[in-house]
């Protein structure tokens, strides 16, 4: 394997692993205080299902990532969920940008995965 499919692996096992973490631990296992208020802000009332509907669409794209090795499209839905949510959170909860891990930090990480996957993929 040479080094380029290498970080290819990396880069996209540390994209699916975070979409895989936030969508089980703050959205199905435990819903988040976090979560929970920014669902709130969008007027939604069935925060929870809502939530379950989010946290499974989160682990269906972490495994479509490392399933599809070769396909871009994952990567394309990756970044452009990444910056979308990033809109919405600075536009519907901007207070949450203050926290000390916050959707800047996640979301800016994440599009730099897309972009290190997205430039060596094979």
């Amino acid at each position: 394997m040479n080094s380029l499919v290498r970080i290819n692996w990396i880069a996209r096992g540390g994209l699916a692993f975070m979409f895989a973490y936030h969508g089980l631990v703050p959205k199905l296992l435990w819903l988040s205080q976090g979560e929970r208020a920014m669902i709130q802000a969008h007027g939604i009332e069935q925060v929870q299902l809502f939530a379950t509907l989010a946290g499974v669409g989160e682990i269906a794209l972490a495994i479509w990532i490392l399933l599809s090795p070769r396909s871009i499209w994952p990567l394309v839905v990756a970044a452009t969920a990444l910056a979308g949510l990033l809109v919405d959170v600075a536009v519907f909860s901007p207070s949450m940008l203050r926290e000390a891990f916050n959707p800047v930090s996640l979301n800016v990480a994440g599009l730099a995965l897309c972009a290190v996957a997205w430039n060596t993929k094979p």
